[in-house]
């Protein structure tokens, strides 16, 4: 069986206006390659209910998973979780157990919080949905359908990812080997790494230039869920790269 696939939707206008760089899609790219199921599409959208609505109706309905990233805070433009619900059919209600959860905490507290309604939308989401737990802020995500919601928060997100990972269901992990040259440039081999990758057609072979102060070179990594089959393909690579006059080395360029 082939592996599952993923898409991950990154959610909000600080990041479309550049006043927020994201940093969750390195880390989530990683995180399912090792789990195998690897990550096929990453979409940027806009704090737009039409926008979200439809573009997790149409990811959830061509990838086996769909993360998504941001809009489940509490302020009036967190409306991943709501439009999440939209794009499901369900309500869009208190879930009980988030709702304990959040009371609970904020009446810990020292004074006593208040769980006031802001603070009451991180406990409304889609009827039926599954939490996933947060150990960082207490406020869960969710899990609906085949659509995993998290915060956009970096070290909340890796830690409801983690929460998450071990439900997550993959195949063979994804696995790479890269081989580099300084002074080797693209153009040089270009057309001889088309045809090592014609040999692996279910390895994934990728060029990637560099620039360092004195010269440049090319990296090559391949990836792929064959381990064996990824390790030659890397091989063939540096062995061309040989026979193409440069000084091959395994490993990414330091």
């Amino acid at each position: 069986m082939p592996n599952p696939t993923a898409c991950l939707l990154i959610i909000g206008n600080e990041v479309l206006s550049g006043r927020t760089q994201d940093a969750n899609l390195k880390f989530i790219a990683t995180r399912l390659g090792e789990i195998g199921i690897p990550l096929r599409e990453v979409r940027v959208i806009p704090d737009v209910r039409e926008t979200i609505v439809d573009t997790v109706n149409e990811a959830r309905a061509k990838f086996d998973h769909v993360f998504t990233t941001g809009g489940i805070g509490p302020t009036h433009d967190d409306i991943t979780s709501e439009c999440v619900a939209e794009a499901f059919g369900v309500p869009w209600e208190a879930h009980p157990e988030a709702w304990r959860r959040l009371e609970s905490h904020y009446a810990r507290q020292t004074p006593p919080g208040d769980f006031n309604p802001a603070r009451q939308r991180m406990a409304t989401m889609p009827r039926g949905a599954e939490l996933i737990d947060n150990i960082i802020s207490i406020a869960p995500g969710f899990t609906m359908g085949n659509v995993h919601v998290m915060a956009g928060v970096p070290r909340i997100m890796q830690a409801m990812f983690e929460s998450l990972a071990p439900k997550l269901q993959g195949g063979p992990p994804v696995v790479s080997a890269a081989v580099h040259a300084n002074g080797l440039m693209e153009g040089r081999i270009a057309e001889g790494l088309a045809d090592i990758q014609k040999r692996y057609p279910e390895v994934d072979i990728g060029s990637y230039p560099y620039y360092r102060t004195g010269g440049g070179g090319v990296a090559v990594v391949a990836k792929g869920t064959d381990e064996a089959a990824v390790k030659q393909a890397a091989r063939d690579v540096l062995v061309f790269m040989r026979a193409c006059g440069g000084l091959p080395v395994e490993g990414e360029p330091a």
